[in-house]
């Protein structure tokens, strides 16, 4: 289980809500297969409907 709190402890490198969403979706491409929303991220640009995009970014899979 993933959690978004454990992601950004993690990701010092992450700067951005976009940086989040690339994180996600390599995590879900080496294995990862639940993720959970436990915490807002904190990034200025993160945007209102930020667990949709989280969550299609993790099912997605793509770059």
């Amino acid at each position: 289980m993933l959690w978004l709190s454990e992601v950004l402890l993690q990701g010092h490198q992450l700067e951005s809500f976009d940086d989040l969403l690339l994180e996600l979706k390599k995590r879900a491409r080496e294995g990862e297969l639940f993720f959970r929303m436990d915490v807002k991220p904190p990034f200025p640009d993160t945007p209102a409907d930020w667990e949709d995009k989280l969550e299609a970014a993790f099912t997605s899979r793509q770059e």
